[in-house]
């Protein structure tokens, strides 16, 4: 329906001077795709207080509405070019009138959690970088044959939209960081099976993929609903001021039809399910666009350094029921942030990692993924933070990812499966053997990950997968290296004294092959 639509838009972003790599594409795509969904927003809004008898006070003044400055229409439902302003006129108002309109709604808004407030951080956040303003008019008319009407248009959107988030993952170093492969991502959803009712976070959330993912699973009717007090959040967690509309029963699925949930349970997943913190201005603004395009219209997504928040101010208000995360791994945090931690260490996903256990409350699950030189390193942080995971939490499922899962990334990687409150005591690994090497043109699929959720349900054993009992766990170092008992003959290495003493004697019995043969010249 609208594939068409985005390969255009691709190509005259292709030939745009100011957009050089995927994550440009994306970016401009992104706040265009945001201005046309909020114009289709408030003009749903605005005709359902009409048929209420009801007067709707617009968000956008009449000069900054999509239908005004970007696609005035004609009698015959057309845009009016003699109307519409392009070239220099257009990349003017966008860059000189447009933005630090959108940009002072921040200063407006009653709190971080209102429609007002995001629009005026992706506007403070991001620029237009589309110099020219005749290419700036032409993607406008492509994005205008957008619809967001339906919920299989807002389905076939989302899709599309995925499809260049994982298109910046496969763009290079720095677009890895936006997208992890979503097969991953629902076996992590379904192992750990969130309910309706209960709150979800991600501190790290990127392009949201993980918060995205379990809104399909909870949409779909497969969590089952959890009447509890989650709703009694803090002021730091007040629910979005959303401008959702209460729909008529049953409520519309994926892709048209019924789910099953009631529409109060649709307001919960709206409002009050899915928590997130970014620190990219890029990935911030697309995560709310993702979000969006799944169906949750105002998404609770703060953006700021997650690790900036001191652990030790982390009230019982602030925790959440479910965390799934893939933190960034590799990068380095000053020595004032790491004050923020019991366990000091300059590792990013580390840190982020005590920041998921904090936040979890007691009974909470965890689904996180992290390189897997976590399970082994020797030095005193790592040490001392799986001593912290396995005394404070039930370290029940640990996933060994195959090298090439990331695209990109160079290194090889686990997911922590865990549930807070109880000390664990057996550990189940399952080692993923797609059978192949993985790679763009190989990427992990969800049949790859269908034996690891068939099998965790139970912990079985099987040629893959293994239990280790806590008990046997070293208590010096606290390794949970990934050691398959049916991997064969363990590799014994020998000594590095034992390695030199051969090379001498070697050396040596080189040397007198050398002198018989100097002795026959």
């Amino acid at each position: 329906m609208f594939e068409q639509t985005f390969r255009n838009i691709d190509d005259i972003l292709r030939k745009e001077a100011g957009c050089a790599s995927e994550l440009d594409y994306t970016e401009q795509s992104s706040w265009l795709l945001f201005l046309k969904y909020l114009d289709a927003l408030e003009h749903s809004k605005a005709m359902e207080a009409e048929l209420e008898g009801k007067k709707y006070t617009w968000l956008l003044d009449a000069p900054y509405r999509w239908e005004t400055w970007a696609a005035p229409k004609g009698k015959d439902g057309k845009i009016d070019h003699n109307a519409a302003m392009t070239g220099d006129d257009l990349r003017d108002f966008v860059n000189q009138t447009l933005f630090p309109y959108l940009h002072r709604f921040k200063e407006k808004a009653d709190n971080s959690n209102t429609l007002e407030y995001k629009i005026g951080e992706i506007f403070g956040e991001i620029k237009n970088k589309i110099q020219s303003g005749y290419n700036l008019r032409d993607i406008i008319e492509h994005i205008d044959e957008l619809r967001f009407g339906s919920q299989v248009e807002k389905h076939e959107l989302s899709h599309l939209y995925e499809a260049k988030i994982k298109n910046m993952g496969n763009a290079g170093r720095n677009g890895g960081e936006y997208y992890t492969p979503r097969p991953l991502i629902r076996a992590m959803v379904q192992v750990v099976n969130p309910k309706i009712g209960e709150t979800i976070y991600d501190g790290a959330c990127g392009s949201a993929g993980f918060l995205c993912e379990a809104f399909d699973y909870l949409r779909s009717g497969k969590g089952q609903v959890v009447r509890q007090a989650h709703h009694e959040r803090g002021e730091k967690t007040a629910r979005t001021e959303s401008l959702s509309s209460v729909r008529p029963e049953p409520v519309e699925g994926l892709n048209g039809g019924p789910t099953g949930l009631s529409t109060s349970d649709l307001k919960i997943l709206q409002e009050a399910t899915f928590y997130g913190i970014e620190k990219k201005s890029l990935a911030y603004v697309i995560a709310i666009m993702n979000m969006i395009l799944h169906g949750i219209e105002a998404p609770n997504i703060a953006h700021a350094n997650t690790l900036a928040l001191n652990l030790a101010d982390v009230q019982e208000k602030d925790r959440y029921d479910i965390v799934l995360a893939n933190p960034p791994f590799g990068g380095k945090e000053r020595k004032e942030v790491q004050q923020n931690f019991p366990i000091k260490t300059g590792e990013t996903a580390f840190l982020f990692l005590q920041h998921f256990i904090k936040f979890l409350k007691a009974g909470g699950r965890g689904a996180v993924v992290i390189k897997n030189t976590f399970l082994s390193n020797t030095d005193n942080a790592s040490v001392s933070l799986r001593k912290h995971l396995l005394e404070s939490c039930n370290l029940h499922t640990v996933l060994d990812c195959p090298g090439g899962t990331f695209q990109g990334a160079g290194v090889k990687t686990v997911v922590l499966f865990f549930e807070k409150g109880a000390p664990t005591r057996k550990v189940w690994y399952y080692q993923l053997e797609p059978g192949r090497n993985m790679g763009k043109t190989n990427p992990l699929n969800d049949a790859d990950l269908a034996e690891f959720i068939a099998l965790q349900k139970t912990c079985a054993d099987s040629p893959k997968s293994w239990s280790v009992d806590a008990a046997s766990i070293a208590p010096d170092t606290y390794d949970l290296s990934v050691k398959n008992p049916d991997g064969g003959e363990a590799v014994v290495h020998r000594s590095p004294q034992d390695i030199m003493d051969e090379i001498a004697a070697l050396d040596v019995e080189s040397a007198e092959v050398l002198g018989n043969i100097m002795a026959l010249l």
